[in-house]
């Protein structure tokens, strides 16, 4: 029943008693309870390699998720990879803190381990406006 952080990138989350208490709000008001969450902040290379190999994609991404529950339920037991590379990207580019942008990926792994997809324009709307709802409330 816990979400853990590993640092393969020079970066630490801010506040991180503030962020898993977030995590586990978002886990609440969805209607799931916590197993297990594990969050690792990486490089580009490294999400890349992981994206080629397990899901055959050969492109760079912000996230990859893994959902681990068996068999699926209301539990959540999972694991988030986010390229601290592509948030730095991100942040950038939308002109908002680093914090904020890993913040937001983190919320949208867990929304996917919640059941949310995000692989059309009206799933991805959905999917938005769920990540806007939440990190209104940090």
């Amino acid at each position: 029943m816990s979400v853990q952080f590993s640092y393969q990138s020079k970066i630490k989350i801010k506040d991180a008693t503030k962020v898993k208490q977030l995590l586990h709000n978002v886990i609440n008001q969805e209607g799931f309870s916590l197993d297990s969450l594990s969050i690792v902040f990486t490089s580009d290379a490294f999400l890349y390699d992981m994206n080629l190999k397990y899901l055959n994609h050969d492109y760079y991404t912000d996230i990859i998720t893994f959902d681990l529950a068996t068999p699926k339920n209301q539990s959540i037991n999972g694991e988030l990879y986010i390229s601290v590379d592509r948030a730095r990207d991100n942040s950038k580019q939308h002109s908002i803190p680093i914090q904020n942008e890993l913040r937001r990926l983190m919320i949208h792994g867990l929304l996917h381990l919640c059941g949310y997809q995000d692989a059309t324009p009206s799933t991805k709307k959905i999917m938005t406006d769920r990540e806007d709802h939440y990190l209104k409330l940090c």
